[in-house]
């Protein structure tokens, strides 16, 4: 009986060895997949961080004081005037620091020449950043500050003076807070640069050491512009094991997610135990079988105390296993549950908008069936409609966040005056405002985003609106018409006009002539910029029979160009 029971042991401990492979395989498998939709998720959230401010320093690069300080480097005033500004939209932004190099590379104010470790009077030549934006790019950069020994991220733009570039502004983002959110994860995860140097990372003991060994020209070029200065950097002690890997941002840097290889060994031992319970039960019932062929008559009783048992213990065996895939499913429900909740925190912002208006044409609807007014109510339907549509056009361009490029194609200029107007139409009706679009019988398709070209619609339709409150007879209109190769829109109203001294500073980023709370100043240089990188154009005057007017044109397409 012995020999037998040898004879079958070394096949069954390669069975659970087997088991117990194949469990830690389908795991890894697994957490690799996990860790990819987790990635899906992050990527979106850092690209965005690292987006947000991409068009401040193009901004900054417009105000007069920069141009005022780089003409007089020496004088006090336009220092003090130059250290004011860029503290107060700092101060703003809520970014790390702002500063002014002339074309040497010599610092010539910052957000904080007040404090110890200012930026003022420090030379950044050495700096990528600074010598790409002194070749008129853009330039981008990470790395620790020289002066205040913090880590952050360097967005720099050329300042032109007369054509010419006269000096860079830069700003310093910190992405210190999105590393402490990265703390809640108990997988290691980490951003490297190009070069494989890991520079943010859940495990602090990770920081500033690189994945592999450093070649001599990466060591020699993160030695020249000092970029983790004070830090040696090293590869890391041990390999950390599988990984998954995204590309983000401009700088070919990696964000990677090192699933956790414990979960992986506690997978495989339980499977290699549920394989040695099976086991283990079929060589009792192999056992029992075996006993009862030899003692059938006389151990009946026995025998069916026996088959009594096995039942009871494949009943446990299956209960425990039940209990198991139900908590597994547990886990993998609140896993969903946390990335459905990063997703809706990411998108709340963008969708306001057309919530706000489905709320309100559904509220019309209401009313007008409730008055007997069918047509009314399906027109108010289908403005629902659209504005869903809206919806998944803003989700649609949230999921592109990550891309460089833009969604740029023909658009109908016509549509997007009406599609705007009727988002703001509540509103126009409740402060009893006439409103008055002209589209003209023929439609006007421009070259353009259809998004960002109503995001442009709308700001100027709300701030005609603000301008003719308190009016006798409010008064906005939009014409639409064709002039040469331009696609052009003029939103009037019948308010004040624009005062002479707001003329000047009207698309300058900060100025504001709303009361506090009601505004950054940031509408009109926005809406600029936007509309620049769509190669048109965005203008102001006042009318001469009072009011003001808003010109924003655009490039028509060019006949016989795709649809």
């Amino acid at each position: 009986m012995r020999k037998p029971f040898l004879l079958l042991l070394t096949p069954a401990a390669a069975i659970i060895v087997a088991a117990y492979l194949l469990g830690a395989y389908r795991a890894g498998n697994e957490q690799l997949a996990q860790g990819q939709r987790q990635l899906q998720l992050m990527a979106p959230e850092l690209q965005s961080v690292l987006e947000r401010f991409e068009t401040l320093p193009f901004v900054l690069a417009q105000q007069p004081d920069l141009t005022n300080a780089l003409a007089r480097p020496k004088d006090p005033e336009a220092i003090a005037r130059l250290n004011e500004t860029l503290q107060t939209i700092q101060q703003q932004a809520k970014v790390g620091a702002l500063y002014l190099m002339d074309r040497n590379g010599l610092t010539l104010g910052a957000s904080n020449w007040d404090q110890p470790l200012g930026f003022a009077g420090k030379n950044f030549s050495y700096r990528p950043y600074f010598q790409a934006a002194l070749r008129g790019d853009a330039g981008r950069f990470y790395g620790i500050g020289t002066s205040t020994s913090e880590a952050g991220y360097f967005i720099a733009q050329p300042v032109r003076r007369h054509g010419e570039i006269d000096g860079v502004i830069a700003v310093k983002i910190s992405l210190a807070e999105l590393e402490r959110n990265w703390n809640s994860s108990e997988d290691p995860i980490l951003l490297a640069d190009r070069h494989g140097v890991i520079f943010l990372s859940n495990r602090p003991n990770w920081r500033y050491h690189s994945l592999e060994p450093l070649p001599p020209s990466a060591l020699a070029e993160l030695a020249r512009t000092q970029q983790y200065i004070g830090r040696d950097v090293t590869p890391l002690a041990r390999n950390p094991g599988p990984r998954v890997t995204q590309e983000v941002g401009r700088l070919g840097w990696q964000l990677m997610i090192f699933p956790s290889q414990l979960r992986v060994v506690r997978s495989g031992i339980n499977w290699a135990l549920a394989t040695a319970l099976l086991l283990a039960c079929g060589g009792v019932s192999y056992w029992a079988m075996h006993q009862r062929r030899r003692r059938r008559e006389e151990r009946l009783a026995f025998d069916r105390e026996l088959e009594s048992r096995i039942a009871q213990r494949t009943q446990q065996l299956s209960e425990t296993n039940r209990i198991l895939r139900t908590t597994q499913n547990e886990m993998v429900q609140a896993g969903k549950l946390a990335m459905l909740g990063q997703m809706a925190a990411g998108m709340t912002h963008e969708l306001n908008q057309p919530l706000a208006a489905i709320r309100a044409f559904a509220d019309n609807a209401r009313t007008f069936l409730e008055r007997g007014q069918p047509e009314q109510a399906a027109s108010n339907l289908g403005h629902i409609g659209d504005a869903s549509a809206r919806m998944g056009a803003i989700i649609s361009q949230l999921k592109g966040f990550a891309r460089k490029d833009e969604a740029v194609g023909p658009v109908d200029f016509g549509r997007a005056v009406r599609s705007s107007a009727f988002l703001l139409e509540s509103e126009s009706k409740r402060r009893n405002v006439a409103m008055e679009i002209d589209t003209g019988a023929v439609p006007v398709m421009v070259a353009g985003d259809t998004v960002r070209i109503e995001q442009v619609l709308i700001n100027l339709l709300r701030n005609a609106l603000d301008a003719v409150e308190g009016i006798a007879q409010p008064r906005v209109s939009v014409v639409l018409s064709r002039e040469g190769g331009d696609g052009v829109a003029r939103i009037s109203d019948s308010g004040p006009g624009i005062p002479q001294e707001v003329a000047a500073h009207l698309f300058e980023p900060f100025f504001t002539t709303k009361p506090a709370g009601k505004g950054l100043g940031l509408g009109l240089a926005i809406s600029s910029s936007i509309v620049q990188a769509m190669n048109g154009r965005l203008s102001a005057r006042n009318l001469d029979g009072g009011g003001a007017q808003f010109e924003l044109r655009l490039p028509l397409i060019k006949e016989g160009a795709a649809p």
